[in-house]
């Protein structure tokens, strides 16, 4: 009996060291291929590396052919069997686009001072949503916020005042309205800059601007809206009036300004400031000869006829659209905003949100919109706090996890060169004339353009309840497609807040100006190709009971 014990003791021991040698070799193992590891990544980061190209390269785009346009086969047929081999190939390119790059084109395109600005520190004051210290514009970036930025955006306004809050947050105004508190309580660091002091929880950190005297002011985004006739209850918009002689416009805005009101009203020798209202929508515009407009703004007015204003909008910020929350109560139902990327999802979800407001999600995170305020860019898209979800998703089974959907659709051609130019150059840049010429362009349309189609088929297809938005429309008829869009949604608004929205519209997502290759970037090819495409799409929306495309897509 001893003997066997003896036996099965020595095997268990045998046993235990061959187990300890076998995790020994393991460690030693996975330690050498992390060294390696390691050592590949060194060399590939070391001073050895090539030169970087003169242009920036973008991946190359999925193709469903490896060369040249496919045949114009563009029957909803053909559209449907070949979108789901582009939507697998483009999916890896889509989701592969690290947001970074997006945020570092738009940090290069934004100027830097050189110089500290004039402006001084006022102190620590106390601030929250419902009754704002300053009144005026606000913005936000929650990554690179800073002082000077702030303080430059509020005087580039024509603001007396700017206050950061929050790190992150930018006010702007001619008057603070409420208490000032202890310094100490004014504690937060600001993104951008970390050591200088920009705000707190509900506390506001208060500079003045640098000071110019009135007359030597120049702003930006003042522009003219045109001749109107007075509103029969003028008490409803007008809700200030300014006496003055020898009344310019350049004296009528700046009056505006300092009272904080987005539109001034001329009706030599009368100033009046106000907001569009329904009375008062400047939707209606009159003659221009009943204004008697001026060719200069800084001259003096001649005299206009009688009930009739000239009206201006000011660089302040409507601010009856501004503040925004999540959903009070967790929504059931699932709403998709879906659109073909560059078709304009941004900003309709900036107005979306300042008419109803409540923030909109993302079926994916975008680092650069989230920091410029499209809070609800980080919260989970299935949460029910958003009132509606961004998506370019378009197969049967991610169309299908959505009760509804608001279908964005925009001409394939702004809508190829709106995407081209994001990839190239981020969301505010645009692609330069070499872009165009490479061979990635022609590669982007034989994909994309197929899928701008299938996109739109396949959410009529699959859609259990579908609003059709073109982007067209809401350039021409902002109030009204707005209005739909918040009934579709079952949300309330306010007349007021939907003027607001129009006239707040821009956003910070806006590119300047419409600039555009030198040359026409789409060949005979090309063209053929989308405009099968737009046929094909027409049809389907009719056939779906919907209005057709917009006539401005297709000569017909």
């Amino acid at each position: 009996m001893a003997k066997p014990l003896y036996r099965l003791q020595r095997f268990l021991r045998r046993a235990q060291l061959f187990l300890l040698f076998l995790g020994v070799a393991y460690i030693m193992a996975g330690s050498v291929l992390l060294l390696q590891r390691a050592s590949l990544v060194v060399t590939q980061r070391g001073a050895t590396s090539p030169p970087l190209p003169s242009l920036p390269s973008i991946p190359s785009p999925p193709r469903a052919v490896e060369l040249g346009m496919p045949p114009v086969r563009v029957g909803a047929r053909w559209l449907m069997s070949r979108n789901l081999e582009i939507r697998h190939l483009r999916r890896r390119w889509f989701h592969s686009l690290m947001t970074e790059k997006d945020m570092s084109q738009v940090e290069r395109s934004t100027p830097r001072r050189n110089v500290p600005h004039k402006g001084s520190y006022i102190g620590c004051f106390l601030d929250n949503s419902k009754e704002r210290a300053l009144r005026g514009s606000v913005f936000t970036d929650f990554r690179k916020m800073t002082s000077t930025m702030c303080q430059d955006t509020c005087s580039a306004s024509g603001y007396q005042f700017a206050g950061l809050e929050y790190g992150s947050e930018c006010y702007c105004g001619n008057h603070i309205t409420s208490l000032r508190v202890r310094d100490k309580e004014c504690n937060l660091d600001c993104k951008g800059e970390k050591g200088s002091l920009c705000g707190g929880v509900g506390r506001l950190s208060v500079f003045t601007v640098e000071d110019m005297l009135p007359g030597q002011r120049r702003y930006r985004n003042v522009r003219y809206r045109g001749c109107f006739r007075e509103p029969e209850n003028s008490s409803s918009t007008s809700l200030v009036h300014v006496l003055q002689l020898n009344l310019t416009s350049q004296s009528c805005i700046e009056a505006c300004m300092n009272k904080e009101f987005p539109l001034a009203m001329l009706r030599s020798p009368d100033c009046f400031c106000g907001y569009a209202t329904p009375d008062f929508t400047l939707h209606e515009p009159a003659e221009e000869e009943h204004c008697s407009q001026s060719n200069t703004t800084e001259a003096s007015l001649p005299s206009t006829l009688q009930h009739f204003y000239q009206v201006y909008q000011t660089p302040v910020q409507d601010s009856r659209c501004t503040e925004k929350n999540f959903l009070p109560e967790k929504s059931s139902s699932l709403v998709a905003l879906s659109s073909f990327p560059g078709a304009g999802n941004t900003w309709v979800r900036h107005l979306i949100e300042l008419a109803t407001g409540y923030y909109t999600g993302s079926y994916y995170f975008d680092g650069t919109l989230y920091n410029r305020g499209f809070k609800g860019e980080k919260d989970y898209w299935k949460s029910g706090r958003t009132i509606c979800v961004k998506t370019h998703e378009s197969g049967r089974r991610e169309i299908e996890m959505y009760d509804s959907v608001i279908l964005l659709i925009r001409s394939p051609y702004r809508s190829l060169m709106a995407e081209f130019n994001r990839k190239c150059a981020g969301h505010l840049g645009y692609a330069s004339d070499q872009h165009w010429k490479t061979k990635e362009w022609p590669e982007f349309v034989s994909s994309y353009a197929s899928w701008w189609a299938s996109h739109v088929l396949d959410w009529l297809r699959f859609g259990q309840r579908v609003l059709v938005v073109h982007f067209e429309e809401l350039q021409t008829a902002l109030v009204p497609r707005l209005r739909s869009i918040a009934s579709f949604l079952n949300t309330t608004v306010t007349e007021d807040r939907l003027l607001c929205a129009e006239s707040n519209q821009d956003g910070h997502f806006k590119r300047s100006g419409a600039r555009q290759p030198t040359f026409d970037p789409f060949t005979p090819d090309m063209r053929g190709l989308i405009d099968g495409l737009i046929r094909a799409v027409d049809q389907a929306l009719r056939d779906s009971n919907h209005t057709g495309l917009p006539l401005e897509y297709l000569p017909r």
